[in-house]
């Protein structure tokens, strides 16, 4: 089985708990945990506002949020997909390092990235300057692994 599901909305602060439910309810035919849920949601709220705060920079700007379930030999994982049309990332490696912010006036701990790498099982970051920046993130549920059937 293998089933998707796409929207898109303002990145603005409020419509931050809208994605978590949203990819919370479509994860839910795969019959997550509930930790599995609440790690899920957990990644989703940091990807969504790294949208805001970095790809928008507080300005207008559409998230656009895609979700793939698959089931194969028993076998579930849920594909993630996060996009802007924002700023960019110029350099993806540095963005990933625990602590580092782009914005160290801020609020902002640095941390996004390295909590959605704890919540989920696998994290492809795809950005281009000026163009925007796409979050990619796995989880394989019920303790499975990484299998290429489910790829």
């Amino acid at each position: 089985m293998k089933d998707t599901v796409k929207c898109e909305f303002p990145a603005k602060s409020i419509n931050e708990s809208f994605a978590r439910v949203f990819v919370a309810s479509f994860a839910s035919r795969l019959d997550p945990t509930l930790e599995e849920l609440a790690e899920i949601k957990t990644a989703v709220s940091e990807a969504v506002t790294n949208i805001i705060i970095h790809g928008y920079k507080g300005g207008n700007g559409i998230a656009y949020i895609e979700c793939e379930a698959k089931e194969t030999d028993g076998k579930k994982s849920l594909k993630v997909k996060i996009t802007d049309k924002g700023a960019g990332i110029d350099d993806i490696e540095l963005a990933r390092t625990p602590l580092y912010t782009s914005n160290p006036d801020g609020e902002r701990s640095g941390m996004g990235f390295t909590v959605m790498e704890t919540f989920m099982d696998k994290v492809e970051v795809k950005s281009l300057p000026g163009v925007g920046t796409s979050v990619i993130m796995t989880k394989y549920l019920h303790g499975g692994k990484e299998d290429e059937s489910l790829e």
